[in-house]
């Protein structure tokens, strides 16, 4: 999966998903929309053989890089405990 950066602003950001995976993104959007700093979240995939996946995040206030940071580190903290409490039940 690569991201690269489309637009920026002082409180939006669109990036583009290369490679995308649904088990990741639909996670990360949920992430974002659970979010009370977020003011629009908007996933767009596309034609698959035409578009290259979209996310676009408009925060309410702080800066849309940072809330998409906050999101990703909050999933990693939720397959982490999830690995740990698999791993330790299966022994």
């Amino acid at each position: 999966m690569e991201i690269v950066l489309v637009e920026k602003d002082k409180d939006s950001i669109l990036i583009q998903i290369k490679e995308a995976d649904m088990t990741l993104i639909s996670p990360l959007v949920k992430e974002l929309l659970d979010d009370e700093l977020i003011a629009e979240v908007k996933y767009t995939a596309g034609h698959p053989d035409l578009e290259i996946p979209t996310l676009y995040v408009k925060v309410k206030s702080g800066k849309p890089q940072t809330a998409l940071k906050r999101a990703a580190k909050a999933l990693s903290n939720e397959f982490k405990e999830a690995r740990e409490k698999l791993e330790k039940d299966l022994k």
